[in-house]
């Protein structure tokens, strides 16, 4: 059976730009190359796309000295790369990509827009479920919808809060107590995410937020167990919930830095919870994926308070895959392999119904 050829998108425009290479190293070193043909293609935190060679050099960020540039065709008829070097272009044909971005320009259904004008098969949620899924305040609309408990939330338009930031500052305060988390609506990994503790934090917190996205959120801040569960599947296939982890940040909170590069946080799979909000929080996670049309993977977040109540945080659409990523590690404990895994999303996005 011929290999089928499968191109890896990594690295971005958005803040988590290294995140995703560190991400993308770790998901290429597992694919089975004796069933698929990988083409590697990098794009900059500038946009441009190129060619990489290896893992060896994503790791090191060699890959961004590439000569040779690398773009999809938006051509359905093609279905592929166009590789450009000294002048000369050709074409590859692929049979799949898998994206592995995080945040604005990938994980937003940006990249997602791309593949379904190329009617290339794709690993992940659609253009539609990615969009929402990113948005953290649409997110949080679905989810009203449902009846599942959140953090009660406060919406900021950044142009609102530059021409009248007491008016903003007086709202907030009406609705929540401090201290409150402030986060731009549109980013991941913590990007731009602070804790507020009185006006003055809110203030320069909400300054922070909208250097990342003109859409903020304010939300009530919840004492808890910071939990996370997987979820695998979508159309025609069962959606599955993993096990439950919990996140013992290395930090007040669980911010980029304690994410990535605090070595004092640390991850516990199957924690012990109070009841039943273990069975609580995959119900809610497998109901939250398929409101929002989920499909491929999604690691979805929540709070436990110590009285056994779940309060979901935010879903995301394409998970971490470093070395110490919960989506993966959630996974091995119920016996899946990273590799079996990768395979499962691949196998997914290429049996995936056209629109």
């Amino acid at each position: 059976m011929a290999k089928k050829r499968i191109a890896v998108l990594f690295g971005g425009q958005s803040s988590e730009h290294i995140v995703s290479c560190m991400s993308a190293a770790n998901v290429i070193e597992q694919i089975d190359t004796l069933r698929y043909e990988l083409l590697l293609i990098g794009i900059t935190e500038d946009g441009h796309w190129l060619k990489a060679e290896s893992v060896e050099d994503i790791r090191t960020g060699e890959w961004k000295d590439s000569v040779t540039e690398a773009v999809i065709s938006p051509d359905a008829t093609k279905k592929s790369v166009i590789l450009t070097e000294g002048g000369n272009s050709y074409q590859l044909e692929i049979d799949a990509a898998f994206p592995i971005l995080h945040g604005p320009y990938g994980e937003d259904g940006t990249i997602q827009g791309l593949l379904e004008l190329a009617q290339i098969p794709y690993v992940g949620c659609n253009v539609l479920s990615s969009a929402i899924c990113m948005d953290k305040l649409y997110t949080k609309i679905i989810v009203d919808s449902l009846g599942i408990r959140q953090a009660a939330y406060v919406p900021v338009m950044a142009w609102r809060m530059r021409k009248d930031m007491d008016g903003v500052v007086k709202q907030v305060e009406e609705r929540l107590s401090y201290p409150v988390f402030v986060k731009p609506a549109n980013a991941g990994s913590s990007r731009g995410v602070t804790k507020a503790e009185n006006r003055q934090q809110l203030i320069d917190g909400l300054e922070e937020a909208a250097g990342f996205d003109r859409k903020l959120l304010v939300e009530e801040a919840i004492v808890g167990h910071e939990i996370e569960c997987a979820v695998l599947g979508g159309g025609e296939k069962p959606v599955m919930s993993s096990g439950v982890g919990e996140i013992l940040a290395g930090a007040e909170f669980y911010d980029f830095d304690a994410k990535y590069f605090n070595e004092e946080s640390r991850t516990v799979i199957g924690p012990e919870l109070p009841g039943d909000s273990a069975m609580e929080v995959k119900k809610a996670a497998e109901r939250i994926f398929n409101a929002m049309d989920g499909y491929g993977l999604a690691r979805v977040d929540f709070f436990v308070k110590e009285d056994g109540e779940v309060v979901f945080n935010e879903i995301n659409t394409m998970p971490g895959f470093t070395a110490i990523s919960m989506y993966p590690v959630l996974w091995e404990a119920m016996g899946l392999s990273k590799r079996l895994l990768i395979d499962k999303l691949i196998l997914l996005a290429l049996e995936r119904r056209p629109r």
